[in-house]
């Protein structure tokens, strides 16, 4: 299950690994962004607008916890996305700045976890409209597993593209806990 650690951790992942994938996407013409590459979401710009919605929909979610939300509560008032498809913003760098808002605010939120937090239920209502209620620790899990699928297909399409993001493996960023091996 989600630690406070691991929550933290993959906050930090997050931000990491979003920074590399705009500073590459920023890189490409507008045309090869919004180019159609038989992707989930169509074009590189389409994958990272999904990610952006999903986040938007679930912090929105998160932010009415009775218990660890207090720094979601600007994210609560964001427009709740029509679709997993919509498009937040009118361009890259539009989407850039919503991204990072979000980042911080996953950040800010992380710092704020705790046993107690990551024990509640999250009660909430699907995209389809169907009631859930979901332990908050497992609906974490699968909150960073979903960016981490969706920057996936990102970096391909930037590879498909030729443009070489780099490392984007977690093990990077984590620190070595000794200086010798045995």
């Amino acid at each position: 299950m989600m630690t406070p650690a691991a929550a933290r951790q993959l906050a930090a992942y997050n931000r990491w690994m979003n920074d590399k994938l705009y500073q590459a996407a920023a890189s490409l013409p507008d045309d090869a962004l919004h180019a159609e590459r038989s992707a989930f979401f169509g074009s590189l710009f389409g994958t990272l607008s999904h990610i952006v919605v999903g986040d938007t929909v679930w912090l929105r979610r998160f932010a009415t916890l009775p218990y660890g939300a207090e720094v979601l509560q600007p994210v609560r008032f964001w427009p709740q996305p029509a679709a997993l498809d919509a498009r937040p913003a009118a361009n890259l760098a539009e989407l850039a700045a919503l991204r990072h808002q979000l980042d911080t605010a996953i950040e800010q939120w992380a710092t704020t976890l705790d046993e107690r937090v990551l024990a509640q239920d999250l009660a909430y209502r699907s995209m389809r409209g169907d009631t859930c209620v979901k332990a908050l620790g497992g609906v974490l899990l699968h909150f960073f597993n979903h960016q981490t699928h969706h920057r996936g297909q990102a970096s391909t399409l930037l590879t498909q593209a030729g443009v070489d993001v780099g490392v984007t493996d977690l093990l990077a960023l984590l620190p070595d806990t000794a200086t010798t091996i045995r």
